[in-house]
């Protein structure tokens, strides 16, 4: 999809798994979570493109270079009884940022949810990214404060899986 003479968004195919696998952790660095990450090119290889497909990519260019993805994937709304879209990474290349890159990534995603009846899309940003959230309230996204997100992972996820 080209959004701009200058920008194009496309889908993610097995042969750019490097460079998502570059993305995610120049994305940690940023967020200053580079000790978190353990995703492997194969991880990812199995994850993404393999037979059950966990997730989706779409990649940003800017004159046809690499600056940023997307990465996302399905949930569900008991409430509203539709599927929803979570955003779990969305990152542009520093020097890239302010062109509309950003904007043109979230807007390709808000057409697929719209094109696959989603009743929402979600995403959590860092506390302290102040940048990133007056952007996503520019476009008119929402804080949800009186949500707290919890998480179980390593040890405590195995210890109540035999629980």
């Amino acid at each position: 999809m080209v959004l701009d003479k200058q920008i194009r968004i496309e889908r993610a195919t097995e042969k750019d798994v490097p460079l998502i696998l570059s993305f995610i952790k120049r994305l940690a660095e940023y967020e200053k979570l580079s000790h978190e990450v353990v995703a492997t090119e194969e991880i990812l290889r199995e994850t993404l493109f393999g037979g059950r497909r966990f997730a989706e990519v779409v990649i940003a260019y800017y004159d046809d270079v690499t600056v940023g993805y997307a990465l996302f994937f399905h949930n569900f709304s008991t409430f509203i009884g539709r599927p929803g879209m979570y955003l779990e990474d969305l990152f542009v290349e520093p020097e890239f940022r302010g062109k509309g890159i950003g904007k043109s990534l979230l807007q390709y995603l808000a057409q697929i949810a719209v094109d696959r009846k989603c009743g929402r899309l979600e995403w959590a940003v860092l506390n302290w990214n102040e940048s990133a959230i007056s952007f996503y309230k520019q476009l008119g996204a929402a804080p949800m404060n009186e949500w707290t997100v919890y998480r179980l992972t390593g040890d405590a996820l195995k210890t109540l899986a035999r629980s």
